[in-house]
């Protein structure tokens, strides 16, 4: 990858997790990557493309990490649990962080960005690209759950999820709470040792 898609990919990505897609113009965005607008347009071709980019960039990564770990698991109906699965997804979160710095962080808070801002596109870019690990991260977890219903599947998978980034993205901030008012440091691995059996808690039949 040039250095100039680098930086572009760099800035993007930080200012897009800060404040959002609609509200991150491209000028902003060649003025802290110090390189001029044609640019963006030589190697992404739109501020869409430029947002797929940065999305996609982690993805990719995460998605082949995510799959690995499915694979070596040994999958029973009488095993499984949402604990397990949940645990599988720890070793490819941290992952991230070997990407960018803080990269699990970042891909959360992007993450999020995606689920709750209108850009149909990306959601679309989503959905066709990377749609097949939710579809298979959701009949895993209805095996561990037969108990639950499609409708009640959707809600608690979505209420997850959206703890999953709350929790995440913000990790540094709950990581200095904790350390202040209970004098305990834990950094993000810690925080998703404790995140895990609250989630597994949440999908169990009331």
């Amino acid at each position: 990858m040039s250095d100039t898609k680098d930086k572009i990919l760099n800035a993007a990505e930080i200012l897009f997790a800060e404040h959002g897609f609609s509200e991150t113009s491209l000028r902003v965005i060649t003025s802290v990557a110090n390189v001029n607008l044609a640019a963006v347009n030589y190697h992404f071709g739109s501020k869409k493309e430029l947002i797929q980019a940065v999305i996609d960039r982690y993805f990719t990564s995460f998605t082949e990490y995510v799959e690995n770990e499915f694979s070596l698991l040994d999958i029973k109906a009488e095993q499984i649990s949402t604990q397990f699965l949940l645990e599988s997804l720890i070793v490819p979160m941290l992952r991230l962080n070997k990407i960018r710095p803080d990269g699990a962080a970042t891909f959360m808070r992007l993450l999020g960005r995606a689920y709750t801002e209108s850009q149909g596109h990306l959601k679309t870019f989503l959905t066709e690209k990377y749609g097949h690990l939710l579809t298979q991260f959701t009949a895993l977890l209805q095996l561990a759950n037969p108990e639950l219903d499609n409708k009640e599947m959707f809600w608690r998978l979505h209420f997850m999820l959206g703890t999953l980034v709350f929790a995440l993205a913000g990790h540094h901030a709950l990581s200095e709470i904790a350390e202040a008012d209970l004098n305990e440091k834990v950094d993000i691995e810690g925080i998703l040792h404790r995140l895990i059996p609250f989630l597994s808690a949440a999908m169990q039949s009331s």
